[in-house]
């Protein structure tokens, strides 16, 4: 029998399994029976990359700072085991709306060309509330608010700000995102108090897993989406973000 719920979020992917941010992770994501699937994205050369690192070389061929590049470069660099860096076109694609989308915004002026992106998607039959659009650039979340006022949008956080979660209410925000290194349960309690989701990032291990479920996480980013799906309850994709 499954524990109580916790929403698996197969972070880039499901990154413990596949070359992250590609669309093999992507793809193995979905295999798994991922309901919500999050990747990083730039703004590079006119078009939206799925890539986590300001540089290259740690998880490809290339070298150099990507916001530098061209996109014919980056399309001729290996990702891991031959896969290609992907556009945010080509993951929604894979997708194609079967499940949430969690779209982390990295580099600057990235807002724009994601929100014009939405309201296609929208528009071509995607459910509004399965987005999420966070960033660790909090101003690049008021500009995603702006363009398109009743998308969710989610504050991520390295530690844990002295006012605990008023600073994500402020944004008008969805849910917030600390890590699980400075994750308590006194954060939690406040982020719940204001109406706000708590996604806990970096949570690989069951014992972590369980420790976010016992104080209270709505929901956790994984590299190992199986370690969440086989002990705790999803709900269906109808539920969306965590709207049980």
């Amino acid at each position: 029998m499954k524990n109580s719920y916790l929403l698996c979020i197969a972070h880039r992917g499901a990154m413990g399994h596949e070359p992250e941010n590609t669309l093999a992770s992507v793809r193995k994501a979905l295999a798994l029976g991922a309901l919500c699937i999050e990747v990083d994205t730039y703004y590079v050369d006119k078009r939206l990359v799925i890539f986590h690192d300001d540089r290259l070389e740690r998880t490809t061929n290339g070298t150099g700072y990507i916001y530098e590049q061209s996109f014919d470069y980056l399309r001729k660099l290996d990702a891991g085991n031959g896969q290609q860096i992907p556009t945010l076109e080509e993951v929604s694609a894979m997708i194609n709306a079967q499940t949430c989308l969690n779209i982390e915004l990295k580099g600057e002026n990235t807002a724009e060309p994601v929100a014009e992106l939405l309201a296609d998607m929208i528009d071509n039959g995607w459910d509004k509330a399965s987005f999420l659009v966070s960033s660790f650039r909090h101003h690049e979340l008021l500009k995603i608010k702006k363009l398109v006022p009743d998308i969710n949008i989610g504050a991520l956080i390295h530690g844990l700000p002295v006012d605990n979660a008023k600073f994500a209410k402020d944004l008008d925000a969805f849910s917030v995102h600390p890590s699980l290194e400075c994750i308590d349960q006194r954060f939690i309690d406040d982020a719940h108090a204001r109406c706000l989701r708590v996604y806990v990032y970096g949570v690989n291990h069951v014992e972590d897993i369980a420790r976010m479920q016992k104080i209270g996480a709505d929901g956790v980013f994984t590299n190992f989406p199986e370690r969440v799906l086989k002990n705790y309850s999803q709900g269906d994709f109808t539920t969306k973000w965590c709207d049980r």
